[in-house]
């Protein structure tokens, strides 16, 4: 029995793991070859990549990010050496008020080749303010060579339509022809007047021709100094209420100068309430062209606005709405 026993062992190692024959190889004499011993062969090395940032998918952006930021660190580093910075409050308000307009998101966009979203846009904004803050301390503090190196660096960022939005909401003040004439033109509600001031010339007391005949008229017709006509009549046919002409006639009183023009104007539009609003905020505008230091009071009289009170009211209205809006959407 133990006999048996022996066997079924062993053939059931036999099944289980059969023997892998290897086959073996022969080489004869003419088969040897002596080769020389091949050099190694080594891969060529990968270009050093331009961009610190080129494991990112916004390289340029970075890049241009961390420009902005070494610019403020030498920026500060050089005003802090030369006793600039830090500034106390009262001298930073003496500081020349600059007006930045950045590239909107789209612009920028291009310009850094990847979308700009608020967080982006946000942070390059944030370090061009910081150089512009740089600059006009630069500018003011005597260091001409660092203001303009901020200056070529904030030109790259600044929209194309800068010098348009700082223009948007100034007056543009009439100017003189080569006769000494002003034309202005005065709105208010759906009235207009084309405004035209003539300063009147003083003339020499020459002897009329009267006075040398010795035949002098005792009646003598009055001339007044100066001319209001409007659609050529005279400032009392055309307008036959008192509070019309009083209003045409303050600004030239208020700036004293009643008597010293000749206005002549063509108005259009309107009842004679708007058109002698019209009429008297194209004199003021025209007063302004002969007299600008009287611009400031004019201004701080309303006399050069169109419709004060039209304005405030659209503010107000603004405000309710927006008032109605904010609570419809709670």
């Amino acid at each position: 029995m133990n006999v048996l026993r022996h066997n079924l062992l062993r053939q059931a190692v036999r099944v289980s793991s059969p023997r892998i024959v290897t086959p073996v190889r022969t080489f004869s004499r003419t088969h040897i070859r002596h080769e020389a011993p091949s050099e190694p062969h080594f891969s060529e090395p990968k270009p050093i990549p331009e961009s610190p940032s080129f494991y990112t998918t916004r390289a340029v952006y970075y890049d241009q990010l961390s420009q902005l930021e070494k610019t403020i660190s030498s920026a500060d580093y050089f005003l802090r050496k030369n006793h600039l910075l830090p500034l106390p409050d009262f001298a930073r308000a003496s500081l020349p008020e600059l007006h930045p307009m950045w590239k909107d998101p789209s612009e920028m966009a291009s310009e850094f080749k990847t979308k700009m979203t608020m967080t982006r846009y946000r942070r390059v904004t944030h370090c061009l303010n910081q150089i512009n803050d740089f600059q006009r301390i630069a500018q003011v503090g005597g260091c001409p060579e660092l203001a303009q190196k901020l200056q070529d660096i904030l030109s790259m960022y600044e929209s194309s339509k800068k010098e348009a939005y700082l223009n948007k909401g100034k007056r543009r003040i009439a100017t003189l022809d080569e006769y000494g004439r002003s034309y202005t033109l005065g709105k208010r509600k759906t009235s207009s007047a084309r405004v035209w001031m003539i300063p009147v010339k003083t003339t020499t007391t020459d002897p009329s021709p009267e006075s040398l005949l010795g035949v002098e008229g005792k009646q003598r017709f009055p001339v007044t100094p100066s001319t209001i006509l409007v659609n050529n009549l005279s400032l009392h046919e055309f307008f036959r209420f008192p509070q019309d002409r009083e209003k045409i006639t303050r600004p030239l009183k208020v700036a004293g100068v009643l008597g010293k023009y000749n206005v002549f104007a063509i108005v259009r539009g309107g009842g004679t309430t708007g058109q002698s609003g019209a009429l008297a905020h194209g004199i003021a505008k025209g007063i302004v062209a002969h007299e600008p230091a009287l611009e400031t009071m004019f201004r701080r009289a309303k006399l050069t606005r169109r419709d004060p009170r039209m304005v405030e009211r659209k503010k107000t209205g603004l405000a309710k709405a927006r008032k109605r809006y904010t609570w419809v959407k709670r």
